[in-house]
């Protein structure tokens, strides 16, 4: 309760009674060519996981519009992949073009490994935040993931800045990792200055590497949410995927725990709550701050 009411107060001074909303798109579902042990996307596993390819440009703004009806603020466009082609990136520019001046939400991007090029195209197209995960700290990564490397991630991070884009970085947490790599991984953002940090709940997936794994209790999701608030000070700690089924009835306490943005409305491979009962949840959270 002591950490969680030091959060709470770093929350109040650091950020204020703000809670921001997004929602994403699965613009293109499997056959990854990565070895993510958690990720059900990945050609590796054998799970009944979508795979279609690319939408095309007026199916990503019909899902920008219909995000924008359910009260998010930012809509991201993701795709499954090591990283897209450069026609299908400016496919993905031609749809942010297009969402920016029809539909009138902010748009972002998790596409992959890309280039400076890609991401300058991807800018000049009105995407202003590219959402990049570095997934657990360094130490812990190479047990999640052998086909690219920390590094990697970090480099992407670095070509999106340069191009003036916001970052938004995160991780999950549950894999097997122990408190200190968690701790690294709020240092390890802290110092690349992200602007958003989505924290997901690992809820293992029958035919992934981590099936098996054991789910975290509520307790250490919410005591790893109040540090990540107290290390990353103003920064936006986005509740994502897993938060149903590991918090429960308990999702309103990460709110006090440091939590002030969400994601709603699905997730890329599972379904969330309805978007009527999150945001019930808000409404909530916002009369208690």
């Amino acid at each position: 309760m002591e950490l969680i009411q030091r959060a709470d107060s770093v929350r109040r001074e650091r950020v204020g009674a703000k809670l921001e909303l997004c929602s994403i798109r699965n613009a293109k579902s499997g056959q990854c060519s990565e070895d993510c042990k958690y990720c059900a996307q990945s050609v590796h596993h054998k799970t009944d996981v979508q795979v279609y390819p690319l939408d095309s440009v007026d199916q990503m703004v019909q899902a920008a519009a219909t995000a924008k009806d359910i009260g998010v603020q930012r809509f991201g466009i993701v795709t499954s992949g090591a990283a897209l082609s450069h026609d299908e990136v400016a496919r993905v520019a031609e749809a942010t073009s297009e969402i920016r001046s029809r539909i009138g939400i902010k748009v972002c991007g998790s596409l992959g490994i890309l280039h400076q090029n890609d991401l300058q195209l991807l800018k000049e197209a009105g995407m202003e935040r590219y959402h990049h995960n570095i997934e657990t700290s360094r130490r812990f990564f190479p047990y999640i993931t052998t086909t690219h490397t920390f590094d990697d991630r970090i480099a992407t991070i670095h070509a999106a800045r340069n191009v003036g884009m916001e970052v938004c970085s995160g991780g999950v947490i549950g894999l097997g990792e122990t408190i200190d790599d968690r701790i690294d991984m709020a240092i390890c953002l802290r110092e690349l200055d992200v602007d958003s940090v989505p924290i997901n709940v690992l809820v293992p997936v029958k035919g992934t590497a981590l099936e098996n794994q054991a789910l975290i209790s509520c307790n250490d999701v919410i005591r790893t949410l109040a540090i990540f608030r107290i290390v990353l000070g103003n920064k936006a700690i986005r509740l994502a995927a897993g938060r149903e089924t590991v918090l429960k009835d308990f999702q309103a306490l990460a709110f006090h725990a440091g939590a002030n943005a969400m994601l709603i409305g699905g997730y890329l491979t599972t379904r969330g709550r309805s978007v009527q009962e999150d945001h019930n949840l808000v409404a909530e959270v916002l009369a208690s701050w």
